[in-house]
């Protein structure tokens, strides 16, 4: 699809940079040679839109026998978005879903008022080793739906609506943005998309909603004459028509919506309005009263001691 024609903020005007309200540099941690890098929540922020939490899983390299083993744990009252650019993750999930996602698929799995999954390496995947680089993200649910029965969702390349020309490429994931429309629905106004730039590319983005943002996973852009690497999280103030020239080439992710419905309690894999259907959640997982996974059965994730 072509790119409708617009008067863009022209690359290079000073002004763009006061539409930047904050700049997040994730915090990494190394899970024993697989790089996590955490853009929300953090000290500045919490939310943006529906989004309470976002990982960049990788880069990294897994030789033979080696993977990613996330024993089986519990969420509520949110939603997760896997997303990856390299490699293969197995899920599975108390609904009885167990299938891989590959790069440019969509896992949206809906906790609601509780669901259990893990994410492995495959064994024939793990035999062969791999590189793997994703995104995954949390939308809190809103309060309407956090004790919503629990789903899961997954959608191949061909179902997410694509836009191509002039240097750049968008696959939209979540929500609504630049005219179309995912497949995979979220009961909340937002907008979730990966752009692929070239040099030299522009690629706009409209006030459309409150709270939008672009989380750079590599490469190098330009806003308004200021710089931006790889790894940062640019948060924008509403209102203003953003324009992203691409220095070289460039992956964004694209993010954000109307503001939540108040804000959110957060705890281990827990998110809820309400601190004491957060206190239920642990004790019903110490209890074990959640739904187990199955296909994997025997190993869990004990509840922290302190979190």
């Amino acid at each position: 699809m072509s790119w409708l024609k617009d008067n863009d903020p022209i690359p290079g005007d000073c002004k763009s940079c006061d539409a930047i309200e904050q700049v997040i540099v994730p915090r990494a941690r190394d899970l024993g040679g697989f790089e996590v890098r955490r853009a929300l929540p953090s000290a500045q922020r919490q939310m943006i839109g529906p989004f309470i939490f976002f990982d960049q899983m990788g880069p990294a390299q897994f030789l033979s026998g080696q993977g990613i083993d996330v024993r089986p744990h519990p969420h509520i009252g949110l939603a997760t978005v896997t997303y990856l650019f390299e490699g293969e993750m197995m899920h599975r999930d108390s609904l009885g879903s167990s299938l891989a996602i590959r790069p440019g698929e969509v896992n949206l799995m809906t906790a609601g008022r509780g669901i259990v999954h893990s994410e492995r390496t495959a064994p024939d995947t793990r035999m062969s080793g791999q590189d793997m680089f994703g995104i995954q993200a949390w939308m809190a649910l809103p309060k309407s739906h956090e004790e919503s029965a629990p789903a899961f969702a997954h959608h191949d390349v061909s179902a997410l609506p694509r836009l191509e020309g002039e240097g750049k490429r968008v696959r939209l994931i979540v929500g609504s943005l630049y005219g179309e429309t995912s497949p995979a629905a979220f009961p909340h106004d937002c907008f979730y998309g990966e752009a692929v730039l070239a040099p030299g590319a522009v690629l706009p983005l409209d006030p459309d909603y409150d709270e939008r943002a672009v989380y750079l996973a590599s490469g190098r852009i330009d806003i308004g004459g200021q710089t931006f690497e790889g790894g940062q999280l640019l948060v924008f103030r509403p209102g203003d028509r953003i324009s992203i020239l691409a220095e070289t080439n460039a992956r964004l992710m694209l993010l954000g919506g109307e503001p939540m419905d108040g804000p959110r309690h957060i705890w281990w894999n827990f998110v809820s309005s309400s601190q004491e259907r957060i206190d239920s959640a642990k004790e019903d997982w110490r209890q074990g009263r959640f739904e187990i996974v199955p296909g994997d059965e025997t190993e869990f994730i004990p509840l922290p001691e302190n979190r």
